[in-house]
């Protein structure tokens, strides 16, 4: 071989060297190509759907010495379309959004369900005023009866004063039957027994110790009969602010379950203040009866007195009738002792 088939002899081989790195780097890529595309596919397919959707700036490539080496193409490779193919398997399938969840309202919105679900102290209110309502109708029914009856006694022993022309001949007839009960009968027998104790007194001092025990009886009767009215009162005007204070208590609540529960549904708060509004409604419903019924019983008993007020005044106006009648009677000549009117003579 000659010198000059040296040179070319080594240029030949440096070029079959170069085609085969290039060769080598080639194919080196394409495998690199095919294995980590799949593994990319599948990390973005496992990705959440409820990524946000917006992109962030993509960093500047950093700079590299290596050349730019085109991308293989995998569609025409059958390994590469197969691996498309299971990732494309392996993607979820777009899901419709999920519709926001109503706020379910209680099942039982009645008294009794809302009365359930409220809050403990809205509860003790509830109870405090249902028993209030309970005592106002016990009263009611009670004092009703003893009214009733008082009054009729009552009238029915007037009426026989009224008719009687002594206090003796009263006294008598208000003893029998149901009038003997009464408080007239007490009055009748209240004036005998003072006029039994001042018979050796002048007329007008008897008349005036008379009149003052009357009226004591009297007022006491009222007493008696007025008794269990003022419950009424204190109910009545009590009962509304109590129902109150469950209702600000219960709306409390309410609002401090909107703030927890950072939402404004009306759903979620309806329940609450209508627990709330309850409160406030039986408080009504112990208090309005209970005023009615207070304003009844003192019309009531203001004519109760007023029946034994004529009582007294009929007692009053025998008693006066029958000292004038044994004071003329002693007044008299000739007249014996013993012919004195039946008051003083039974005394």
């Amino acid at each position: 071989m000659s010198a000059q088939d040296e040179p070319r002899r080594s240029t030949a081989t440096t070029t079959l060297a170069g085609r085969a790195k290039r060769s080598a780097a080639g194919s080196l890529l394409l495998a690199l190509s095919l294995t980590i595309g799949p593994a990319i596919g599948t990390s973005f397919a496992q990705a959440p759907a409820s990524a946000p959707t917006t992109q962030q700036p993509a960093p500047p490539p950093a700079a590299t010495t290596a050349p730019a080496t085109p991308a293989p193409n995998m569609a025409a490779s059958p390994s590469g379309a197969h691996e498309q193919t299971a990732v494309s398997q392996q993607l979820p399938a777009p899901q419709a959004p999920a519709p926001v969840a109503a706020a379910a309202l209680p099942h039982d919105l009645s008294p009794w369900g809302m009365f359930m679900a409220a809050d403990i102290v809205v509860k003790a209110v509830m109870l405090g005023l249902a028993f209030a309502s309970l005592v106002t109708w016990t009263i009611w029914l009670a004092k009703s009866l003893e009214l009733m009856a008082a009054k009729t006694r009552a009238r029915l022993a007037a009426r026989r004063l009224d008719e009687a022309d002594s206090l003796e001949i009263a006294a008598e007839r208000i003893s029998a039957g149901h009038a003997r009960r009464s408080v007239v009968a007490e009055l009748v027998q209240a004036a005998r027994d003072e006029v039994r104790r001042s018979a050796d007194l002048s007329d007008d001092g008897i008349k005036e110790r008379v009149a003052i025990a009357l009226s004591r009886r009297e007022a006491r009767a009222g007493r008696d009969m007025a008794k269990g009215t003022g419950l009424l009162a204190t109910i009545g005007s009590t009962a509304p602010f109590v129902g109150l204070f469950g209702t600000v208590w219960g709306i409390m609540n309410s609002f401090i379950g909107i703030s927890q529960s950072k939402t404004t549904n009306l759903a979620v708060v309806a329940p609450g203040i209508a627990e709330a509004l309850l409160a406030t409604a039986i408080g009504l419903v112990a208090a309005i009866p209970a005023v009615i019924i207070y304003n009844v019983f003192s019309r009531s008993i203001a004519g109760y007195r007023a029946v034994l007020s004529d009582a007294s005044g009929d007692v009053l106006r025998h008693l006066s009738r029958d000292l004038e009648r044994a004071r003329r009677a002693a007044q008299r000549p000739g007249r014996s002792l013993h012919a004195v009117p039946p008051l003083m003579s039974a005394e």
